[in-house]
């Protein structure tokens, strides 16, 4: 999930760069939003992880 979000984010700079500015934002927010999908399971994974040494 956070290669994807990474390959988004070049996919919004480069686009940037290039001046198209609807891709770029379009590419960035699809970067944002894997990014907290991304941010949301590794919580979750670390967290039922550490309740099945218990």
């Amino acid at each position: 999930m956070l290669h994807y979000a990474v390959v988004f984010l070049v996919i919004a700079l480069i686009a940037a760069v290039f001046g198209f500015g609807g891709i770029a934002a379009g590419a960035a927010g699809i970067a944002k939003i894997l990014f907290v999908v991304f941010l949301i399971g590794a919580v979750v994974s670390f967290l039922m992880h550490g309740r099945s040494r218990i």
